[in-house]
């Protein structure tokens, strides 16, 4: 087999391919069974056919036809291997010339990774959040302990925001009830942010027994999207009472006996989280960095996929709330063309970065072993709440075992260029991730540890 390749632009190539009539003849021989399985010839048994019978009564032409659609997958996916081009999209296959039993050629036109030189990442200059616990940080997660541990005391006095009241509410559409609207001993924090448009302003101000009906627009169901009275009737009104702040409340939030214990744990995680979150971000802030000195044309078929891929993603997180699109991206605080926009911005780095990362996994010869599968599946499946065994077992049914190692060593390529970084922190102290790796796992001293679940970003 002969490939030539042909570059018709700087992500898309055609392959010229040339089989001589030898190599198919394994396809050959499986075309002829596939046909005599399908064929009824009087006098054979199906199956059993002859080859000269079957080209007699039904022509070359048919077991040609199964031959290549038999042979080309194969003999595309070995031009490629040879040719040294990585596809990102399903070929266009054309049969340009059959000389049977002497050659037959084909081409193949295909999206393909462009072509580049990754700079030189060491010493890039990178800014990374402090990892300094302030007494606020600590306020503030005992403040959040507070709110976790409070109760609810009725009240005889109208509701204010960040009271709890317990309401019924009735929609109507002309003076007509609309069942599926109506809901009854509903109880909602006044100033949550209701995607109902107008409940929070109606609520202040309402006592127990107090009734009002307020014209907004319904977010969901079937007359989503239609203006509708609703009347609320409040039942009641509690307001939130935080616990003392003592060592009771230790006792009772945690394991410690005392506040200062408590305070003290805090303080032990919130720096371990901050260090964490320096070298999430010294990772992520360097291959940015990186990015920004290189220009890669994207093949346009790769960005179609990735953004349709994130449109379909939204339109099932649409439908799986319940809500008008118009609630939806209310109760988000964007638009439809906004998010449109991230997903085109989002989707082109997402490439470009995999690209970039993946030259790197190849320069520094970055692969996985047993060991650092097993801990990936084990850090995914507590993220997903799974077992890890289940999870092996559908990355394995699913084939994606592939995309777990890819993704494993595109991690590892993320280290490679943070630890080249040159880092600062945001108060302008240099900061030495091999300490860090130190202070986070003091048993393999230096040794970079993986992002942990809480300091993975969202995408």
């Amino acid at each position: 087999m002969k490939t030539a390749v042909e570059e018709l632009s700087p992500t898309r190539v055609k392959l010229t391919v040339e089989v001589p009539f030898e190599e198919l003849e394994t396809s050959m021989q499986a075309a002829y069974k596939k046909v005599a399985q399908q064929v009824r010839v009087p006098g054979f048994r199906p199956g059993k056919v002859p080859a000269r019978i079957i080209e007699q009564r039904f022509g070359r032409a048919v077991v040609l036809e199964e031959t290549l659609n038999d042979a080309l997958p194969k003999l595309y996916g070995q031009a490629v291997d040879e040719s040294d081009v990585f596809p990102v999209s399903q070929p266009e296959i054309e049969v340009t010339k059959i000389d049977d039993g002497k050659e037959v050629e084909f081409t193949a036109e295909v999206d393909v990774r462009p072509t580049f030189d990754v700079p030189d990442y060491e010493g890039i200059e990178i800014t990374v959040p402090s990892a300094e616990v302030t007494d606020d940080d600590i306020d503030a997660q005992i403040d959040a302990l507070r709110q976790r541990f409070a109760t609810l005391t009725g009240v005889e006095r109208p509701a204010a925001t960040g009271d709890y009241v317990v309401m019924d509410l009735a929609a109507t559409i002309d003076g007509r009830n609309i069942e599926e609207q109506q809901a009854s001993d509903v109880s909602y924090e006044v100033g949550a942010g209701s995607v109902l448009q107008g409940l929070d302003d109606s609520l202040v101000g309402m006592a127990a027994g107090d009734e009002k009906t307020f014209t907004t627009t319904l977010v969901g169901g079937e007359n989503a999207g239609e203006e509708a009275d609703v009347t609320i009737h409040v039942k009641s009104v509690k307001e939130k009472v935080l616990p003392e702040l003592d060592d009771e409340f230790a006792g009772l939030a945690s394991e410690f006996d005392t506040l200062e214990e408590l305070r003290e744990s805090l303080r032990a995680q919130a720096r371990r989280n901050k260090l964490i979150d320096q070298v999430v971000q010294a990772r992520e802030n360097a291959v940015t960095a990186l990015l920004d000195k290189i220009d890669i044309p994207l093949p346009e078929s790769a960005l179609t996929a990735e953004i349709d891929a994130r449109k379909h993603n939204l339109e099932h997180q649409i439908a799986e709330s319940g809500l008008s699109r118009e609630a939806y991206f209310r109760l988000y605080q964007t638009t439809e063309e906004e998010r449109f926009a991230e997903f085109d911005t989002n989707a082109r780095k997402a490439i470009k970065t995999g690209f970039v990362l993946d030259k790197i996994v190849k320069q520094e010869e970055l692969g996985v072993n047993e060991q650092e599968l097993t801990d990936f599946v084990v850090r995914r499946a507590a993220q997903l709440g799974v077992a890890p065994n289940t999870l092996a077992q559908h990355l394995a049914d699913n084939d994606q075992l592939t995309l777990a190692m890819v993704e494993i060593v595109r991690e590892k390529a993320k280290t490679v260029v943070g630890d080249s970084a040159k880092i600062t922190d945001e108060s302008g102290n240099d900061v030495d991730l091999k300490s860090i790796y130190t202070e986070l796992n003091p048993e393999q001293e230096g040794a970079a540890p993986p992002p942990e679940p809480t300091a993975q970003p969202a995408q």
